[in-house]
């Protein structure tokens, strides 16, 4: 999916107001899809899943810290996520569908943090970036 300039603007606008709270959002959004879709517990099955683990705290700063890493290299989503697209596909084996999953996940999350700011335009083009992540982070299935 291609993003244009507009969206570009939007999300990074979008993150940029996430600032410090990546890794909280990243671990909120973890537990919003452990909670609503228990089947992705199962590629965790060494983790304490309760509210506020460390390591779903833990796990959370990864997935805050590789939203970045992409929103920073939006021009490169296929070389800024190639080795994680590596871990999941060859080591992890996640299904891709927990990726559409987590991206919904995230959608709620920075939803509710930033209301005011999370306008039909912004939502779209957030999706639309979430989407080519995941996009991304599948490739290597294939």
């Amino acid at each position: 999916m291609v993003l244009s300039p507009a969206d570009k603007g939007n999300v990074k606008a979008a993150w940029d107001k996430v600032g410090g709270h990546a890794a909280d959002y990243g671990a909120e959004a973890l537990e919003r899809m452990f909670l609503s879709f228990p089947t992705t517990k199962t590629y965790f099955p060494h983790f304490d899943l309760s509210h506020g683990s460390a390591q779903v705290k833990g796990h959370g700063k990864k997935v805050g810290d590789a939203l970045s890493n992409a929103v920073a290299h939006m021009d490169d989503l296929p070389g800024a996520l190639s080795a994680l697209s590596d871990l999941h596909a060859y080591k992890l084996r996640v299904d891709p569908v927990n990726f559409k999953l987590l991206s919904h996940c995230l959608l709620v999350t920075l939803a509710s943090h930033h209301a005011a700011d999370f306008t039909p335009a912004v939502h779209a083009s957030l999706d639309k970036f979430l989407a080519s992540v995941s996009t991304v982070l599948t490739s290597k299935y294939r």
